[in-house]
């Protein structure tokens, strides 16, 4: 069983919903990452969602597109990604860590190389949104050889062949995005967030995480009501933002104020199930 795997189990047994926060590697400055991460952790994380730097990140909204662009200003790469999940693992070896990304950097790195650089230094699954589960067989063998998940998303509109593929090729979990369109989009309904997992569980054995719109404490216990996880994003992001020019230190504050709205919003709906 997988670190992620384990963590969910624990999690369900426990009667209890995941909080997967994300960040993209980078943002605001390559030092930051680490101490970043660690405070996710320490405000209530069960696992991290990092992102990879890239160009072109299509399924990004606004808010982590600029992310994007500051982590690339920095000239963050996917060596250096890797790296600061090294450094990461020297303090904590317990809290899962997904890549999210696009396939360009991997490709160019070599499927097999890139699988073991992450295995090597602590990576316990990958996202690779441009990477349909159909058109990934090589891919997909070099990450399971290294005992990596393999994390993909579906949305209300995967037709259910797709829904099967993701079934066989997919592990840990599954990124369920909540609404047509890209990251931090506006307006989720919870009754068809609900009715439309009903529909993916019945071909999809893996636990549901849920992303895209969860943009405060009201949104986030709803969703812990009906998923296995709860996946923020742009409403971190967007405090790195607002806050980059105050420094470090209000960035911490406000993510670790953010972070704390999100678990206890989670526990609060946990403890009512």
């Amino acid at each position: 069983m997988s670190r992620i795997q384990q963590t969910l189990a624990d999690l369900k047994a426990a009667g209890k919903t995941a909080l997967i926060p994300y960040i993209t590697a980078g943002d605001p400055t390559p030092k930051a990452t680490v101490d970043l991460m660690h405070l996710l952790v320490e405000k209530g994380a069960d696992m991290i969602e990092l992102g990879v730097p890239f160009s072109d990140p299509m399924a990004d909204g606004p808010v982590i597109q600029k992310a994007v662009e500051r982590a690339l200003a920095h000239n963050v790469s996917l060596d250096d990604v890797l790296e600061y999940v090294r450094v990461f693992r020297e303090k904590d070896t317990q809290t899962p860590i997904i890549l999210m990304g696009y396939l360009n950097p991997i490709e160019a790195e070599g499927y097999e190389e890139f699988a073991n650089a992450a295995s090597s230094v602590g990576v316990d699954a990958v996202l690779t949104v441009d990477m349909p589960p159909e058109e990934s067989s090589g891919y997909l063998q070099s990450l399971q050889a290294k005992d990596l998940d393999r994390v993909f998303l579906v949305s209300p509109t995967t037709p259910d062949s797709r829904l099967q593929a993701v079934n066989e090729k997919g592990s840990g979990f599954v990124y369920y995005v909540s609404l047509k369109g890209v990251t931090g989009s506006k307006e989720l309904d919870v009754a068809d967030v609900a009715k439309q997992l009903a529909r993916l569980k019945s071909t999809i054995n893996l636990p549901m995480g849920i992303g895209f719109g969860i943009r405060n404490g009201e949104t986030a216990y709803e969703m812990a009501k009906i998923g296995d996880a709860v996946i923020v994003g742009s409403a971190l992001v967007s405090l790195i933002e607002a806050n980059e020019a105050k420094g470090l230190y209000d960035i911490h504050l406000a993510i670790g104020e953010k972070m704390t709205e999100f678990r206890s919003a989670i526990d609060r709906a946990d403890a009512q199930v």
